[in-house]
């Protein structure tokens, strides 16, 4: 995948990013072409080796038609949720790290739901609201709409999947 500066990329676990260069740098005595990824959440900066781009999951962001898949499966109500919290934890780790925005919003709404069942521990409360985030960010950035508006289409998505109040 070629990159250039200016371009909005997400990389996994981070959110969306703005390349603001691409340079070579000598890194153990081998010259290697690095990305200087600007994070818009944190706007910390972030350096990738090029070579590794993909291994890492840097991606571009995703497309208006998968913004509508990625509110789809916030409705999804067939939500799984293992009860061993170990195994559900590594699971949900490994979506995060995917980078798939996808995944990343079947963790928000398996975690959502866990949450209005009963408290979530405090890595779980922490994956959580990073779930949030990541999902809120590409989605505001990809529809280009603002951040508020998005926050509210989510929230929206995501009442599906909670418990019915009698």
């Amino acid at each position: 995948m070629k990159f250039k500066v200016g371009d909005k990329v997400v990389y996994p676990n981070h959110g969306v990013g703005v390349i603001k260069e691409i340079r070579d740098l000598n890194y153990g005595g081998q010259n290697h072409t690095f990305i200087s990824l600007q994070i818009l959440d944190s706007d910390s900066v972030v350096m990738v080796p090029i070579e590794n781009s993909k291994a890492v999951g840097l991606r571009r962001v995703v497309s208006k038609a998968k913004v509508r898949k990625v509110l789809e499966k916030l409705q999804e109500t067939d939500v799984e949720v293992p009860s061993d919290w170990k195994g559900r934890y590594q699971e949900n780790q490994e979506k995060m790290r995917s980078g798939d925005i996808e995944q990343v919003a079947d963790v928000l709404r398996n975690l959502t739901h866990l949450n209005a069942i009963k408290t979530l521990s405090y890595r779980e409360r922490k994956m959580l609201d990073r779930a949030r985030t990541l999902v809120i960010s590409e989605i505001s950035e990809a529809s280009k709409q603002p951040p508020p508006k998005v926050v509210a289409m989510v929230d929206e998505a995501l009442s599906a999947v909670l418990p019915q109040k009698n």
